[in-house]
């Protein structure tokens, strides 16, 4: 795993050094877009509105304010801003019950694992976290955003959950066409309701739920490389070059596909080889 940021968490005098690892991975398949005519891929240039091809150093940042109006920000006074903020020790601010934080709060999960010289105290917050049946709140700088966090116990770990501040939760008034109360319900409906509820009830194991649609555009993807099924590109490398795509036989027979109906060539014999006389033996 990929190390996403590295300090120390702070419990009063206790100091534990950690390393932060992403919990979780993206698994959606990723496509490029490709010129349909001349099958190149289709690149991004950065034009101004003055229709100038421009490069990186000549690429300023601004921030618009509601009027129309705009104001600099020097990559200089956000660097200054970074070293003032970037938070390398984590201090735990409360300890509360995880039920008191509505799931609407919370964002991104990373594995907690003990950085060299930590793992006593590094158990020791695991087994408070278990035995008090609490957990931490802190702030942590994750690659220049400043985060609430909670810090709870799993399996015989720790994890550290991203939590959005209470400002970044929209207000549910602003659903547009407001939301409704009880609308009009009869008793009735709400028992069967109730009874429906009932009968799905079961115990929860994530190992019951996947995602049908990836493994169907997986498999799509895997009978169109089988049956060779793939378009001429521009930067197309030959088959035997190519890597992670077929199999040495699919290419082979890829191969072979492209040279029929091509004329084949007459072959000139070879001429005969001349046997050396073989040497006697004493």
């Amino acid at each position: 795993m990929h190390t996403v940021w590295k300090g120390t968490i702070s419990m009063g005098l206790v100091t534990i050094p950690v390393k932060l690892f992403s919990a979780v991975e993206d698994k959606d398949l990723k496509f490029r877009q490709y010129h349909k005519d001349c099958k190149t891929p289709i690149s991004y240039k950065k034009v101004a509105s003055c229709d100038d091809d421009v490069t990186s150093d000549e690429i300023i940042k601004v921030f618009e304010t509601p009027n129309g109006r705009v104001v600099e920000i020097k990559e200089e006074e956000i660097n200054k801003l970074k070293e003032e903020f970037e938070l390398k020790t984590v201090s735990i601010i409360d300890f509360v019950k995880l039920a008191e934080i509505d799931p609407v709060y919370f964002d991104k999960t990373y594995y907690i694992g003990p950085d060299s010289g930590g793992a006593k105290a590094y158990a020791l917050l695991s087994e408070i976290l278990k035995k008090s049946k609490k957990i931490g709140l802190a702030k942590i700088t994750i690659r220049s955003k400043q985060h609430l966090s909670a810090i709870r116990p799993y399996k015989n770990s720790i994890i550290l959950e991203t939590l959005h501040f209470p400002d970044e939760i929209r207000a549910i008034e602003g659903i547009p066409g407001g939301v409704p109360e009880k609308a009009g319900l009869s008793e009735r409906e709400l028992q069967a309701g109730m009874m429906l509820v009932e009968q799905l009830t079961t115990t929860f194991n994530p190992e019951n739920y996947t995602d049908t649609y990836r493994t169907a555009l997986e498999q799509l993807i895997n009978q169109k490389v089988q049956s060779n099924d793939f378009i001429a590109t521009e930067q197309e490398q030959p088959a035997a070059e190519q890597k992670n795509v077929v199999d040495l036989m699919s290419a082979l027979q890829a191969s072979i596909d492209r040279t029929k109906g091509q004329a084949t060539p007459t072959k000139t014999p070879a001429p005969k080889k001349t046997r050396a006389p073989k040497k006697a033996t004493s």
